[in-house]
């Protein structure tokens, strides 16, 4: 398939992970591609693996000036901006007494006032013309109980909010604005998680997936799908990918 044709798209969150494999899924199917991520290494090899049009910018999502820099900067290279897809995040378990609030003001500066701060760069180029969009992605811990991260479910639930927002502020400018709430899906954020002191396994009984956890290209395949014409008639709606934890 060629969905993406003659489009341009900015995925951040693209040095690993569901954002590198949403990049690399993008390409595959046309799209030129912006790879925005905080590690330049990172992101630098997922351009290269991309090849043709694709470009490594460096951004801290959470710093206004540089997420300004880089919509600019993506925009002046391609002329244009068609797809949105926030998935920078970061996370960590604590038992919430203990949170710091450091800790808990770093992870909403990430996830939620990033996908915020990179909107908002990014809307005056998307409401240029019907038809862009944007896919944030929120997770399975704004549905359902996550124990031990308040910080992150918090965040994620505030993007959920967030994008039904931009979905029906901006409906009959033709943008649409969706979401993709992964669970179960292996990555290097998944992989740094760990229970706190003391935490009882058997809370997270919840939110884990009924079949084996897969890889961040099936998440990828969902962000694709929400990002392209084949989903033109839906909008502010989220789509679990989870392996039916939350069935």
């Amino acid at each position: 398939m060629k969905r993406f044709e003659d489009k341009v798209a900015l995925v951040t969150g693209a040095g690993s992970g569901i954002g590198k494999a949403t990049a690399e899924r993008l390409a595959e199917e046309g799209a030129r591609v912006a790879c925005v991520d905080v590690r330049q290494d990172a992101v630098e090899k997922t351009a290269q693996k991309l090849g043709g049009d694709a470009i490594a910018l460096v951004c801290d999502v959470a710093d206004p000036t540089a997420v300004g820099a880089t919509i600019a900067a993506a925009v002046e290279r391609f002329g244009k901006l068609n797809v949105l897809c926030n998935i920078a995040g970061i996370l960590r378990s604590d038992h919430t007494h203990q949170l710091a609030l450091e800790d808990w003001n770093r992870i909403l500066a990430v996830n939620l006032t990033g996908t915020f701060l990179v909107c908002k760069a990014a809307l005056p180029h998307l409401l240029q013309k019907k038809g862009n969009n944007i896919v944030n992605t929120s997770s399975t811990a704004a549905l359902g109980s996550h124990p031990w991260m308040a910080a992150y479910a918090a965040s994620k639930g505030g993007i959920l909010s967030f994008t039904k927002t931009l979905a029906i502020e901006y409906v009959k400018h033709g943008l649409r604005a969706n979401c993709v709430c992964p669970g179960g899906i292996t990555t290097p954020l998944h992989g740094q998680f760990s229970l706190p002191d003391g935490a009882d396994p058997e809370l997270l009984r919840g939110a884990m997936p009924l079949v084996p956890y897969v890889g961040p290209e099936h998440a990828a395949s969902t962000i694709a799908f929400l990002a392209s014409d084949d989903a033109r008639y839906m909008t502010g709606t989220e789509i679990r990918v989870d392996g039916g934890a939350l069935s």
